[in-house]
């Protein structure tokens, strides 16, 4: 039967945050050193990404050394650099004669006005989480990639939530599916064993849930952009032997966590980014990696939001409601 495990327990996958509280923005490494099968799916309108083109199953790419999530907006992206020098001082990597190049992808997420927008995650930044993913525990909540995370922003900053980064992984027999996921998304969250939106965008009296989806049908005429500062990026870990195209079509599977908790799911203004990492240790049926890669994917987001701590303002579901639901 399905069990819960921890994420961590992934033989050869390490996972390190590193952020900064006061300017509120962060980023997430997940590290394979030995290389994994890497696929990617984007399915919202206005994505960040880095090296996703080579992930295409016509292409060359054999495998991936890194996945970076990073807040910043595309300034993020920067905090990669730290991620390529970690692995080449370890010569992992692309072994080109001189040195080893690492493939390392990445995307963000749009973190800007929680905090000091003039402070991004860069190399520096990138270089800390990679140490941290073999120093420090695991930890969810407002760190990492989802230190200035946050949802529910149809209304403005000011009738937001705060969001956050999350993990989940199930295993069946010696079938392993994992989700590290940071929550940034413009809509609410949907809890599936309550069958009630539990996070999201504030009423005008601050005192209940707005509904995202309902102010949206509301102002069906607008095409105003009040939105355009969101996203939902993850990666599926798992220890399925897959080909390139089998985890491309397990990243595209994993979004559908993402539509079965946010409400609505991939707007044309969020940057929805799902990664999938394949180690390759144990043959198993295609479907029932799916399965668990979209319950991991769902399990995460909940795991993000109630883990989020009150920061700079935005409020967290602990401190909304006084208690978890997981």
């Amino acid at each position: 039967m399905m069990e819960r495990i921890d994420i961590t327990a992934f033989e050869g996958i390490h996972i390190g945050h590193a952020e900064d509280l006061v300017a509120a923005t962060g980023c997430t490494v997940v590290l394979c050193p030995k290389g994994a099968v890497c696929g990617v799916d984007v399915r919202g309108g206005s994505p960040g990404t880095r090296d996703t083109d080579a992930l295409n199953p016509i292409n060359n790419r054999k495998c991936v050394h890194g996945i970076l999530l990073a807040g910043g907006s595309y300034f993020g992206l920067d905090a990669a650099g730290g991620v390529m020098q970690y692995l080449e001082e370890r010569s992992i990597g692309r072994d080109v004669g001189r040195t080893f190049v690492p493939n390392v992808c990445g995307a963000i997420l749009f973190d800007l006005k929680c905090g000091d927008y003039k402070v991004r995650p860069d190399k520096e930044m990138g270089y800390a989480a990679c140490i941290n993913a073999f120093a420090e525990p695991l930890r969810s909540g407002s760190v990492g990639a989802g230190t200035g995370a946050v949802i529910g922003k149809i209304n403005g900053s000011e009738y937001a939530m705060k969001g956050g980064v999350g993990s989940a992984a199930f295993q069946v027999g010696e079938l392993m599916v994992g989700v590290i996921i940071a929550v940034n998304c413009v809509g609410d969250i949907f809890d599936s064993k309550s069958g009630k939106i539990i996070a999201g965008v504030f009423s005008s009296d601050k005192k209940a849930l707005g509904y995202t989806e309902d102010l949206m049908l509301r102002n069906y005429k607008s095409n105003k952009d009040f939105f355009s500062e969101n996203t939902v990026i993850g990666c599926v870990i798992t220890n399925a032997n897959l080909t390139k195209a089998q985890a491309t079509k397990l990243a595209a599977i994993g979004q559908n966590g993402i539509a079965r908790t946010v409400r609505p799911a991939h707007s044309v203004f969020d940057g929805d980014t799902i990664f999938s990492l394949c180690t390759g240790a144990v043959d198993a049926n295609f479907d029932a990696i799916g399965i668990l890669a979209a319950r991991a994917v769902e399990a995460a987001i909940l795991d993000a939001i109630a883990s989020a701590e009150t920061l700079h303002g935005f409020i967290s579901y602990k401190d909304f409601t006084g208690n978890l639901f997981l």
